[in-house]
């Protein structure tokens, strides 16, 4: 692979688009969110009711929720290759930070691409751990955000439209159980390519081999490599500590979102705080929100999510009060958190800057060929 500049511009033109894309998308929510009364930056008196020793009680379940937000990943690669835990941390907290920066979560490649080692862990299959980590996620976010919706009672009655947006509440509503759907067919497509490849092959081909079966190889191709992922669900040693680990991961968030929402004085009407059924729902809006092509930070997107879910469960007065002092500490903390994070391992590890100035290898070249199915079903009756 070469190291030379034109390489490094070869990056730059091939994200251009994304780039500039998202430079649009973020200043078209900051000029609607101002243009409906909120602002990213909050008014002193709107920090009036703040418990300032939460910020750091906070900060503790953001590091916790962090943690195995980042370990478990190694459940996932154990199915090529023992990593060590303190690996795992370090590149998940690096790709992380990736995330977050990067336009179009173009950041996700981060990971995979640290965690590659030659002869153990390929890029293919570390990007199938990714992209079975994330649907897991998906999975499960939106099935706790359809409950909330269902059984979380909101204000009534409803407002026609979400504070500082135009959209309706009931567009918000729906697009919740519109991811769920998303979710739960992704899930099902690749478990499909998983445990019955032959059969998903063929599928894949007679459908969109109408149009051309070049594209219809190349679909099947992707889906074939990316379904690796789900290694681990053949293995009840990984299987059950990821979930478990997934479910601390998900309810450390919740808790700490609570908790910081109770700390910022996010009350109802009556004066009675924030419940824990009612955080899960913002929880599960920002999870819609940061679905939309992301700009760097998620700037803009983060803060529609929340706001979209507190019009559903407080007053305007709240929201625009209380509220945007606690969707300002919120995103500030969890984005300070993420690049100091990042900022440990890359100070403290050369071998991190070594690993990302290299050239990325093209992901159609490197990976070696899926296994067969008769070699699957050889791995799965060993485990």
């Amino acid at each position: 692979m070469s190291t030379n500049t034109p390489e490094s511009r070869g990056f730059l033109r091939r994200h251009a688009a994304k780039l500039v894309a998202s430079t649009v998308i973020t200043a078209g929510l900051v000029f609607t969110l101002q243009k409906g009364g909120l602002t990213l930056w909050p008014e002193g008196g709107d920090f009036a009711h703040v418990r300032w020793w939460t910020l750091p009680a906070y900060l503790v379940t953001l590091a916790a929720m962090s943690y195995f937000r980042a370990v478990r990943w190694r459940f996932l690669l154990r199915s090529f290759a023992d990593v060590p835990r303190k690996r795992v941390l370090a590149v998940s907290w690096i790709g992380f930070a990736a995330i977050l920066l990067m336009p179009f979560r173009i950041g996700e490649i981060v990971r995979p691409y640290m965690i590659r080692d030659k002869g153990r862990v390929s890029m293919s299959s570390a990007t199938g751990t990714v992209v079975a980590e994330r649907v897991v996620d998906g999975l499960y976010l939106s099935v706790v955000l359809a409950v909330a919706l269902i059984f979380v009672p909101t204000i009534d009655p409803l407002p026609a439209q979400v504070i500082g947006l135009p959209v309706s509440v009931q567009q918000v509503r729906t697009s919740g159980f519109v991811m769920l759907g998303i979710f739960v067919a992704a899930f099902i497509t690749i478990a499909v390519f998983y445990f019955a490849r032959d059969f998903a092959r063929r599928a894949t081909l007679a459908v969109f081999g109408i149009v051309s079966r070049r594209l219809g190889e190349k679909l099947a191709e992707m889906a074939e490599k990316l379904a690796n992922g789900l290694h681990f669900l053949g293995r009840g040693r990984d299987a059950g500590p990821f979930l478990l680990e997934t479910t601390a991961y998900w309810g450390l968030n919740a808790l700490g979102m609570w908790l910081l929402a109770w700390g910022c004085g996010v009350v109802h009407a009556d004066g009675s705080a924030i419940t824990l059924g009612e955080t899960c729902a913002l929880m599960g809006m920002l999870g819609v929100t940061i679905l939309i092509p992301g700009p760097p930070g998620l700037l803009g997107v983060f803060q529609a999510g929340i706001y979209a879910g507190m019009t559903m469960y407080f007053p305007t007065s709240v929201v625009t009060g209380a509220g945007s002092a606690y969707v300002f500490l919120l995103y500030g903390i969890q984005v300070l958190w993420t690049v100091a994070a990042a900022g440990f391992f890359l100070v403290g590890n050369r071998g991190a800057f070594k690993a990302l100035s290299e050239p990325l290898p093209p992901m159609v070249s490197e990976p070696p060929p899926p296994p067969s199915m008769g070699e699957r079903e050889s791995t799965l009756s060993a485990s």
